[in-house]
């Protein structure tokens, strides 16, 4: 028997935030020019999510550098980030911990985060990307004993791998799944998701989130309107976002998934919320470096970052993860022809702030 999202699994407050769809930003990792943990920054970073109208945030995650594991600093930055989300958040807010390596690395992990307050564990496979994909499962439900899961189908370009139908169709009875994050750029691979999920009945236990930074817009305003195999038809929404892409402009993501969220269902969807689908996706294909494989994926959203004062540097863990060649100039191009996608007044009027000891105490900026 499956779970259902409830008190039991997580608090009621972030169990409705999840399954109603948020702003999730995956958290970047602010490193002084020396390259070492910028904590201040972190944390001004951590502000600016919640400030912007972030549902929460996913820390520990590929944005956030998987190196950091091998610099030691993952307990470190991820309690960075809890303990700003309480201090700083009026509200709810979901915690959520990026969970990797074999299974006893997740499972540490996975107690780590649940020892700091998080709230549920978006499960990165990768490393068991040559064993047979019942091992794949095996290794989710050991860790979904420890904490609410969300699964993560991630594109190969970055690390990931792709699974099958069959393979997400089971994933979808596991007990303790809250969510599913699909990244696999890919929109047969999409639509295997979103089949298996309704195949399995789970549409109102397991939430949708794009993490295909390729296809926002398009993935949270289509109603999948699937047959299962009895002939009845079910549609699927895509409920929210836990994106790199909304790392960067988080303002301006907020004010796109409250508009979605607003209209009502059936509704026509207005052109020009549908021309915004290119837009971003032109933005997010210099920012992520997508004409480069993706290889300047971190360090674009860094470089946003820093020429909004957020962050010192596009420094990385690793020295060769930097800009490619012509993506700074590419980023310049899309700031200067879609200023309405930033969101740099908002950063301005409230970066220092963020940046101080005392700013809880300063009113917010709109």
């Amino acid at each position: 028997m499956t779970m259902s999202i409830s008190s039991t699994a997580l608090p009621l407050p972030i169990a409705e935030l999840i399954r109603d769809g948020a702003v999730l930003p995956a958290h970047p990792l602010a490193l002084d020019e020396s390259g070492r943990l910028d904590a201040v920054r972190q944390r001004a970073l951590t502000r600016y999510y919640l400030d912007a109208g972030a549902g929460g945030v996913a820390v520990g995650v590929h944005t956030t550098q998987f190196a950091i594991r091998e610099h030691g600093l993952y307990e470190q930055v991820l309690r960075i980030a809890a303990e700003t989300t309480r201090d700083w958040a009026d509200r709810p807010a979901a915690l959520v911990a990026g969970v990797t390596g074999a299974t006893d690395q997740a499972l540490a992990e996975a107690v780590t985060a649940r020892d700091l307050g998080y709230h549920a564990a978006l499960l990165n496979v990768a490393a068991l990307r040559e064993s047979p994909e019942s091992e794949v499962l095996a290794h989710c439900r050991r860790v979904a004993e420890v904490m609410p899961i969300i699964g993560f189908a991630l594109l190969p370009e970055v690390g990931g791998f792709h699974l099958s139908y069959e393979f997400w169709r089971a994933f979808a009875e596991l007990d303790n799944v809250v969510a599913i994050k699909m990244a696999p750029f890919d929109r047969y691979r999409t639509l295997d998701i979103v089949r298996a999920v309704i195949d399995a009945g789970a549409t109102e236990r397991i939430t949708l989130y794009t993490g295909n930074d390729d296809h926002i817009v398009l993935d949270l305003v289509t109603p999948f309107a699937l047959c299962r195999a009895d002939g009845s038809k079910v549609t699927a929404r895509v409920k929210g976002g836990l994106l790199g892409h909304w790392s960067v402009w988080t303002r301006r993501a907020v004010e796109l998934l409250d508009r979605i969220h607003a209209l009502p269902d059936g509704a026509p969807v207005p052109a020009d919320l549908l021309a915004l689908d290119s837009l971003i996706t032109d933005a997010n294909g210099a920012v992520y470096d997508a004409h480069n494989a993706f290889r300047g994926c971190i360090p674009g959203c860094l470089e946003v970052l820093r020429r909004q004062g957020l962050v010192r540097d596009v420094r990385c863990l690793d020295p060769a993860e930097q800009l490619s060649p012509g993506q700074a100039a590419q980023i310049d191009r899309v700031v200067q022809r879609y200023p309405d996608l930033t969101d740099d007044a908002f950063v301005e009027a409230n970066l220092k702030r963020w940046l101080s000891d005392d700013g809880a105490s300063i009113d917010l900026v709109a």
